[in-house]
């Protein structure tokens, strides 16, 4: 599949059809509707990271006319920043979480080893002895596996959407008849 190139081009028949009719937001805070957000972040996310990106809406001559066309580039510029800004704001949430389950994980890390140590003094030498010690340290193991998931990838995602969302939001809406 070629790499996508130019501005990305939406064919409306009426305004209407670019916002969230179920929004109670005033026009320009509204929600986009999900199908048009879609496509433009579809088509946002196979154009390149570098490539400075550009929206043209195109409407019929007389919906393009009314105020509410005009306010078209504004709308939309605030939306996907609302979404970038959503999108850091789930990022710290994330590294919040991360931190609460880092401490209750390395508690149960410490608790493991320690009842591993204490099992390897306190039991006879042998085979049951040798599973409860190796057990403890494997539980204690998984307990900080989560929390190194959230700090190693769980936040990717965010911070790619954020990115995608800024420049979406940074993006020049062009309005055209046809």
């Amino acid at each position: 599949m070629p790499e996508a190139t130019g501005p990305i081009e939406i064919r409306l028949g009426t305004v209407a059809q670019l916002f969230n009719t179920l929004d109670p937001s005033p026009f320009r805070e509204g929600d986009l509707a999900a199908e048009a957000e879609a496509y433009i972040v579809e088509w946002a996310s196979e154009l390149p990271a570098k490539q400075p990106l550009a929206l043209v809406v195109h409407l019929p001559a007389a919906e393009l006319a009314t105020p509410q066309a005009q306010r078209i580039p504004e709308a939309i510029s605030g939306y996907f920043a609302a979404r970038a800004l959503a999108e850091g704001r789930a990022i710290r949430a994330n590294f919040r979480d991360g931190r609460t389950v880092l401490a209750i994980g390395l508690v149960i890390l410490a608790v493991c080893l320690l009842l591993a140590w204490r099992a390897e003094t306190g039991l006879r030498e042998g085979t049951f002895s040798r599973v409860v010690q190796e057990s403890l340290v494997i539980l204690g193991w998984v307990a900080i596996w989560r929390p190194a998931e959230i700090f190693l990838y769980d936040w990717l995602p965010h911070a790619r959407a954020r990115r995608l969302f800024r420049r979406l939001a940074a993006a020049p809406v062009t309005l055209r008849a046809g």
